[in-house]
C-alpha cells in the first residue's frame, strides 16, 4: 500500500510532490475555465469547469498514493488538461495528437473518475488499498474502445401481452418466417477522438457487405471535435452510398448542435434523413413503412402522437419506428410500432455485459431506462443498440460497441 510521505521524512523530491501537485491542479483548472469561458461561453465552461474540476478534486487527492511512480501520474494528468484545452478550439486532430495527448489523457481521466471511491475513502482518513484497480479498468477500457464485436441477432415481434417494459431474451418464441427482415443498425457512432473517419469507413463497409434489407442509422453522428469540418462525415459514410434507396437516419441529441454538417452529409451519400417523417419500402422480407422520430427534450408523447397520425400504419407491412432515445418509448402510442429501433445510451458504456451479465453503471445507479438489448412494453417491441462509438464518459468499459445485424420475424396471423 502507497502512503505520501514529505521531505521531512527523508523522502526527497519526490515526496513534495502531491503538494506542489495540488497548485499545478488548480492552475490547469483555473486555465481550463478562463479559456473555455473566453472561447465558447458560459454553457461550456460550465460543462468543462464541473468535470475537470471532479477530476481534479479526485486526483489531487490520490496523489500521494503516486508517488513512486509521480512523473508518470503528472505527465498523465496534464494531458488531460491539455484535452480540455484543446476543446476550446475543438477539430479533429491527428494521429500523434491522439497518441500523445487524447487517448492518453481519456485512459487517465477515466481511471481517476474510476478511483472516486478510492479518494472518498482517503479523504475520510483512511488508507485505502487497490488503487491500481481503477486504472487496471481503464486499460481494458481503452482496449475495448477499439473493439467493435459483430453479432447476428434475432428478434421477434408482435407476439406476447407483457404488461410493463422489461428486458427479453433473444431468439425469443419459437415462431419464425421463412424470410426474416434484415437490417443493420449504426447507431451513436460520434465520429471523433475514438471514432476516426477510416474506421467508421470500415464499418460502414462492412454494413453494406451483409447485403441487408435496410441499414437504419439511429442518430448522434458527430463530436465536438467533428463539427467544424462536414468533410469529414461525408467521407465517412460514402460506402453506404452503394445501397441508396435503403439507408435511413434519424437525429439523435447531439445532431442538434450541428444540423446542417449532418443534412449534408446524409443527403451526399443518398441516406434519406426522416425528421418526424416516413417511408414506405419493399424488401425481399415484404414491404416495410419506417418512420424517424427527431429527437426532443420537452413534450415527447404529444409530438410522437402527432407524428404517428400523419403518418398512420399500413395494413400488410412491418412498421419500423427509430426513435434515438430509448427513454421516450414510453411516450409512444401503443401498438404504433411492431419493432422501435434505439441507441443513446451506448449500452450503458460501463457495466459487465463482457462478462457475459446485463448490469450496466445506468442500471447500478437506478437510472430507469433501456440501456441495451431488446424490451416490451405490451405489445410494442424496442431494440436497443449499444452504440458502434461513445461520447461523454471518455472510455467504454465492460460494454463493447455493436456492430449488428438484426433479423426480424413476424409472427404469422
Amino acid at each position: 500500500m502507497l502512503k505520501s510521505c514529505t521531505a521531512s521524512q527523508g523522502c526527497g523530491i519526490l515526496g513534495t510532490m502531491p503538494w506542489w501537485f495540488s497548485f499545478l491542479t488548480l492552475g490547469a483548472w483555473i486555465l481550463v475555465v478562463a479559456l473555455a469561458l473566453l472561447a465558447r461561453g458560459r454553457q461550456f465552461a460550465t460543462f468543462a469547469g464541473v468535470i475537470s474540476g471532479l477530476h481534479s478534486l479526485i486526483a489531487a487527492e490520490i496523489a500521494p498514493m503516486f508517488v513512486p511512480v509521480m512523473p508518470v501520474f503528472v505527465a498523465l494528468h496534464i494531458a488531460v488538461y491539455v484535452n480540455f484545452l484543446m476543446l476550446t478550439r475543438a477539430r479533429m486532430r491527428p494521429l500523434w495528437y491522439r497518441l500523445l495527448v487524447s487517448w492518453p489523457g481519456s485512459f487517465f481521466w477515466a481511471g481517476t473518475l474510476l478511483a472516486m471511491p478510492w479518494a472518498v475513502v482517503r479523504a475520510l482518513g483512511f488508507s485505502p488499498w487497490g488503487i491500481v484497480i481503477p486504472y487496471a479498468l481503464a486499460a481494458i477500457g481503452m482496449v475495448q474502445s477499439f473493439v467493435t464485436r459483430e453479432e447476428e441477432i434475432d428478434l421477434v415481434v408482435r407476439d406476447h401481452h407483457i404488461d410493463h417494459a422489461q428486458p427479453l431474451p433473444h431468439p425469443y418464441g419459437n415462431t419464425r418466417e421463412d424470410r426474416p427482415l434484415r437490417i443493420v443498425q449504426i447507431s451513436d457512432p460520434h465520429l471523433g477522438p475514438f471514432m476516426s473517419v477510416s474506421r467508421l469507413r470500415r464499418i460502414a463497409e462492412s454494413a453494406v457487405k451483409k447485403s441487408p434489407d435496410l441499414i437504419c442509422l439511429t442518430g448522434d453522428f458527430l463530436t465536438m471535435e467533428s463539427h467544424s469540418d462536414p468533410e469529414l462525415l461525408r467521407r465517412s459514410l460514402e460506402p453506404l452510398a452503394a445501397l441508396r434507396g435503403r439507408v435511413f437516419a434519424c437525429h439523435g441529441n447531439h445532431d442538434h448542435e450541428a444540423p446542417e454538417t449532418v443534412r449534408k452529409a446524409l443527403a451526399a451519400n443518398g441516406i434519406i434523413l426522416l425528421v418526424d417523417d416516413a417511408a414506405l419500402l419493399d424488401t425481399e422480407a415484404g414491404r416495410v413503412h419506417i418512420i424517424g422520430m427527431d429527437f426532443a427534450w420537452n413534450n415527447r408523447a404529444e409530438r410522437m402522437q402527432r407524428v404517428c397520425q400523419q403518418h398512420p400504419r399500413i395494413a400488410g407491412t412491418t412498421r419500423i419506428i427509430m426513435l434515438h432515445d430509448p427513454g421516450a418509448f414510453k411516450h409512444l402510442p401503443e401498438g404504433e410500432a411492431d419493432l422501435v429501433l434505439s441507441g443513446h445510451t451506448h449500452g450503458g458504456q460501463v457495466g459487465l455485459l463482457s462478462l457475459g451479465l446485463s448490469w450496466t453503471f445506468l442500471r447500478l445507479f437506478g437510472i430507469k431506462i433501456p440501456d441495451h438489448g431488446f424490451w416490451a412494453r405490451g405489445r410494442d417491441r424496442m431494440y436497443v443498440h449499444r452504440g458502434t462509438g461513445h461520447y461523454g464518459f471518455p472510455l467504454r468499459v465492460g460494454v463493447p460497441s455493436e456492430e449488428s445485424v438484426l433479423r426480424i420475424h413476424r409472427v404469422r396471423s
